[in-house]
């Protein structure tokens, strides 16, 4: 995982670079943010990939620590490590909210609504697999326009938004009540306007 080997000049010579790189990103230097993507992109990736099992979700989270690190290059220490370093811990940190998030999510549609877990379609992910799964997310998405607007949105921030029943609320400003009673609502209906195969 680390890009030094102890006592390896070329990989002290590197974070070297990669810190001065941070620095001239800190100043408003797009190229060295450039530089430091070529640089990192691809173990980060990896990094990403291996905790996601994700292609697509590790990129983009791939994608949203370069612009952490753009935003926050001031902040960055190098008594503190190196910048590889600092974005892995980044993407560790981005990647376990975001599993946290997928648990979340299940759990709260186990609660609201067992009725509509998922069942697999087969054994392992295939073509097929594949093609039922994006079918079954724009049926979703359509039958997510019939519903009303208020359970519409708390549907998509539990989710989508990753939040809880009670950051929902507090969100909104409405009780905790309110936002169970919306969301289990709103799950019924999809669940009528959803095919039955689905």
């Amino acid at each position: 995982m680390s890009q030094n080997q102890p006592n390896d000049p070329a990989g002290e010579d590197r974070s070297r670079e990669q810190a001065r790189l941070v620095a001239a990103m800190a100043q408003g230097d797009k190229a060295a943010m450039g530089s430091l993507y070529d640089q990192l992109s691809g173990p980060l990736y990896s990094l990403a990939y291996r905790m996601l099992g994700d292609a697509g979700e590790a990129q983009d989270l791939t994608q949203d620590i370069f612009l952490q690190l753009w935003r926050t290059a001031g902040s960055y220490d190098a008594g503190r490590g190196s910048v590889f370093s600092w974005a892995a811990t980044l993407v560790r940190n981005r990647a376990i909210d975001r599993i946290r998030m997928r648990q979340r999510r299940s759990e709260l549609l186990a609660q609201a609504a067992p009725d509509l877990q998922p069942t697999a379609p087969g054994g392992d992910a295939d073509s097929a697999g594949t093609l039922w799964l994006q079918e079954k997310a724009t049926a979703v998405r359509a039958a997510l326009a019939e519903i009303a607007p208020d359970q519409k949105q708390a549907i998509e921030l539990a989710f989508f938004g990753g939040l809880t029943q009670q950051e929902i609320a507090a969100r909104l400003n409405e009780p905790l009540g309110t936002i169970k009673a919306r969301i289990r609502r709103g799950l019924l209906k999809l669940k009528d306007r959803l095919p039955a195969r689905l």
